[in-house]
């Protein structure tokens, strides 16, 4: 082997170690997010929490990684990937050992929070992070696509291993898990990562970043809330307009901005946005699949955390198998294929359940699962090709935020508002009252699905595209990419 062949099987290796670092901070974020909804009720019978007090327990973790996941991404392309990465690896092990000695609610909704800010700044870093660590496109989109595969898999797995966590070490196990992979993560990062950072610095945007941050929570506690406190009363029609006006002001403000957060420019573009679109909705339907099916099968059904995640097993084992289809698939045929077949599945999965009763038969709701899963599945691969498509190499870390972003408001949504409609509608208590209550909910994630088909039909036409070449072309060519070694490695990975 030749000195050249050498130094790019070196390169290689480093680059695949890489992504197995970026991929483990994925597999942390992403379970966490959907091991905890399995963990609901016994989280509500020790801690005595309410319905809203649950909604909590799962919204203020993704209502602050998607508040501020745009602010990581733009500040990781400023100060440093590497740091940021590091900063977010560390904030994230430190909160879920927190969540593991919660006493209360409150304290554990607390570091709920805390672990979200550590997640704001590892799911758009580590995407862009790969981006740089796989200059050759056809290995990047490979790269990509098993981040994108880990995604699902992750999500889908979440109430499997969340059921085993909980049946055997209680509800607090499942934040155990999290501190020797966030350890390891840490380590490898140190040794393995390079820094890197955008050429041209994109200076802080304290204004759009509080606007982004009055949306979202203004938005989301309006819902939460307004179920308990009524849609009529004054603060929460108050808590809607504040959401109303930051979502008019916030795009105003930044076309102003020599360096926007959030660069409206970016949405001009017709995939982009269908991405984002595609993103927010796919997201919602799965977390609010979790939110229901979970207080379904464990309060209606009257199973055990471990038999409630075993039973969604068809949802993981769908998604397995759809995941690395739908990256060959979205490879060879684009993203048309698998977002439309996507969105299908999961309509038909989700109608399937809008006539749910105590008693619906086992066969009904595990082909619903099935549908669901590989509908999900197919749902990733398209959605992050697609986000990264044609946007410039020196907005990566941002334009994977934005998307990403959407993922997590998807998962702020689908709790929310279903937990709202959910509750507003539980009249009479009981496993049929609880049952009855959730058809809307499932006639609205059935809509969902039909929007994600109606997305990729959309977003891929020729007409659609060249408005992507259009937003492409508005950017400069992208300055090289600056790079140092990690400790103890001579050399970094090429840009």
């Amino acid at each position: 082997m030749t000195t050249h062949e050498s130094r790019a099987h070196g390169g290689r290796r480093r680059a695949g170690v890489i992504l197995a670092v970026c991929c483990l901070s994925l597999l942390i974020t992403a379970l966490d997010t959907t091991a905890v909804n399995v963990a609901l009720p016994a989280v509500g019978h020790d801690l005595r929490a309410s319905v809203s007090g649950l909604q909590w327990t799962v919204d203020g973790y993704t209502l602050v990684v998607a508040a501020f996941m745009m602010l990581a991404g733009s500040t990781a392309d400023r100060i440093g990937r590497r740091r940021v990465f590091q900063a977010g690896l560390t904030l994230f092990t430190v909160g879920s050992l927190a969540c593991s000695l919660a006493p209360t609610l409150g304290w554990l909704i607390a570091f709920r929070i805390t672990q979200g800010l550590g997640a704001s700044m590892l799911n758009p870093v580590a995407l862009s992070i790969i981006t740089h660590a796989f200059p050759d496109p056809r290995e990047r989109a490979r790269a990509i696509g098993l981040w994108g595969t880990t995604v699902g898999l992750s999500l889908a797995a979440g109430p499997v291993v969340g059921g085993l966590l909980v049946a055997s070490a209680g509800w607090r196990s499942i934040f155990w898990i999290n501190i020797p992979i966030g350890l390891a993560a840490l380590v490898l990062t140190a040794v393995f990562v390079p820094e890197s950072r955008a050429a041209t610095a994109r200076r802080p945007d304290p204004v759009g970043q509080l606007l982004v941050v009055t949306i979202l929570t203004s938005l989301i506690f309006a819902i939460i809330e307004g179920s308990r406190q009524g849609y009529g009363s004054i603060h929460i029609i108050a808590l809607f307009a504040l959401s109303a006006a930051a979502v008019v002001a916030l795009p105003g403000y930044e076309r102003r901005r020599e360096q926007p957060l959030v660069d409206p420019v970016f949405f001009r573009s017709v995939p982009f946005t269908g991405s984002f679109v595609a993103a927010v909705t796919a997201f919602l339907v799965l977390s609010g699949f979790l939110f229901l099916n979970t207080l379904y099968l464990q309060d209606v059904r009257g199973y055990s955390a471990l038999h409630a995640g075993l039973l969604t097993m068809p949802l993981a084992v769908g998604t397995a198998i759809a995941s690395p289809l739908s990256g060959r698939l979205t490879a060879l045929r684009g993203p048309r294929p698998p977002l439309v077949a996507a969105g299908l599945l999961i309509a038909a999965a989700t109608l399937t359940l809008t006539t749910l009763t105590p008693t619906t038969p086992w066969a009904v709701l595990l082909i619903a699962y099935v549908l669901l899963g590989i509908g999900f599945g197919l749902v990733n691969a398209p959605i992050t090709s697609t986000a990264v498509a044609g946007m410039p190499r020196a907005q990566a870390g941002v334009s994977a935020a934005i998307t990403t972003t959407g993922r997590q408001v998807g998962n702020n949504l689908g709790v929310a508002v279903l937990g709202a409609v959910v509750s507003a509608r539980t009249q009479s208590p009981g496993r049929a009252g609880f049952a009855a209550a959730s058809h809307p909910a499932w006639w609205i994630l059935t809509a969902c699905g039909l929007l994600i088909a109606l997305t990729g039909l959309a977003t891929t036409t020729p007409r659609a595209t060249a408005t992507a070449a259009r937003v492409a072309a508005r950017f400069p060519t992208d300055p090289p990419t600056t790079l140092s070694s990690p400790p103890g490695v001579r050399g970094g990975t090429p840009a």
